[in-house]
């Protein structure tokens, strides 16, 4: 004896509601995209799915996982899908379902309410070439690994590389005013170089950069994060002051090299944190040494400047700066980076990856601040 119709339906329904929205991650039955979802005397099922715009790339995905999912429920014997596309009053109702408010709320910065619980570091460095981008995606690939939900902003305007590093090749997705980061490796990625032209340079000015940092992190649909990192340009420029505006809740963390001199610069990108009343989370190290095949090091260089670095800092800023790691040469760094796939996971027992994962444990079991969070308290009765 067959199931009846009403059973058949709601488990149907209830297969949908496992499938996510690829670029969303929430319930496709959640955001309004499944029209109608009926099964025939034939035992096949046809979906009427809304895409949020015309040309998803992400189409065949979403194919696939339905008919994966409704396959599944007994007496299905076939899933048939008609894509179609939401009307623009939908994807109004989808972005003010996204937002948490009414249609007519303004973007904000989710990472700037006193609710957030989003811990926001911004990578720096006080120099170019000590390999930050290197460092941001390869940190933010290892939280990734370790179950944290994990964004990242490619702040450098200028010298944008970090969707190259990840290999996060796709265009994002507008959703009426909302856009959609492309995913790689479980991390969320905005930079500019998905809207520009092949490899054309961005000649821009101050207001224009603050304007697109704040678009990045306002406009940009992030859902909720554990981890947001941010590639900043190297020195204390106009982007280094947006974020600090933008974001007074960020935390910084100093890239370097051992090299003197560049320990002196970074130094000066620490600094910035007198003047904007940001924390240093720690120093970072890179490019400390090379192992040699018998085993020795060779401090191509020089040594020192990680630990110079974090404590003149500690002096400066009178607060504990620590030295987080030191990270060694290694070519497998540039080429994974090359490749599209960071060392953590190209390579995970390299020497270089192990220092990075060791980083990253640091940076995701750091206790949360209580400062300025509400604690729930209230006054005992007598």
């Amino acid at each position: 004896m067959s199931a009846p119709v009403s059973t058949v339906s709601d488990a149907i329904q209830a297969a949908l509601a496992t499938v996510n929205d690829p670029e969303i991650r929430r319930p496709i039955t959640e955001l309004g995209m499944v029209r109608s979802a009926e099964i025939g005397d034939d035992g096949v099922v046809r979906v009427e799915l809304l895409l949020t715009v015309a040309g998803c790339p992400l189409k065949d995905k979403l194919r696939s996982d339905i008919t994966a999912a409704v396959g599944t429920v007994p007496g299905v014997t076939g899933v048939e899908i008609e894509f179609g596309v939401m009307s623009p009053e939908q994807r109004q109702e989808l972005q003010s379902k996204l937002r948490g408010g009414g249609a007519s709320q303004e973007p904000v910065i989710p990472f700037a309410q006193p609710g957030s619980r989003t811990r926001v570091y911004a990578v720096a460095s006080g120099k170019g070439g000590v390999g930050k981008s290197s460092v941001t995606v390869n940190l933010a690939a290892a939280l990734a690994a370790r179950g944290l939900s994990v964004g990242v902003v490619d702040a450098d305007i200028y010298g944008h590389s970090v969707p190259r590093m990840l290999g996060a090749d796709g265009r994002p997705t507008r959703v009426e005013d909302m856009i959609m980061p492309p995913q790689s490796h479980g991390v969320k990625v905005i930079s500019i170089g998905m809207f520009t032209a092949g490899n054309a340079a961005v000649v821009w000015r101050g207001p224009m950069l603050h304007r697109a940092l704040q678009q990045f992190l306002a406009d940009v649909y992030w859902g909720e994060l554990d981890v947001l990192l941010l590639d900043l340009p190297p020195g204390t420029g106009d982007v280094a002051i947006s974020l600090a505006q933008l974001l007074p809740n960020s935390e910084i963390l100093i890239v370097t090299t051992p090299q003197a001199a560049a320990a002196e610069v970074a130094e000066r990108a620490g600094a910035i944190a007198l003047q904007t009343h940001q924390r240093v989370v720690g120093v970072i190290e890179n490019m400390s040494w090379l192992e040699l095949p018998d085993g020795s090091r060779m401090e191509v260089f020089g040594a020192g400047g990680g630990q110079t670095v974090a404590e003149s800092l500690t002096q400066t800023i009178g607060a504990q700066v620590p030295l987080l790691g030191q990270i060694p040469l290694d070519t497998r760094v540039r080429e994974a980076g090359d490749d599209g796939t960071p060392i953590v996971l190209a390579a995970p027992e390299s020497p270089a990856a192990r220092a990075l994962g060791q980083i990253a444990d640091r940076l995701a079991l750091r206790r949360e601040s209580l400062l300025g969070k509400p604690l729930g308290l209230k006054p005992a009765g007598r």
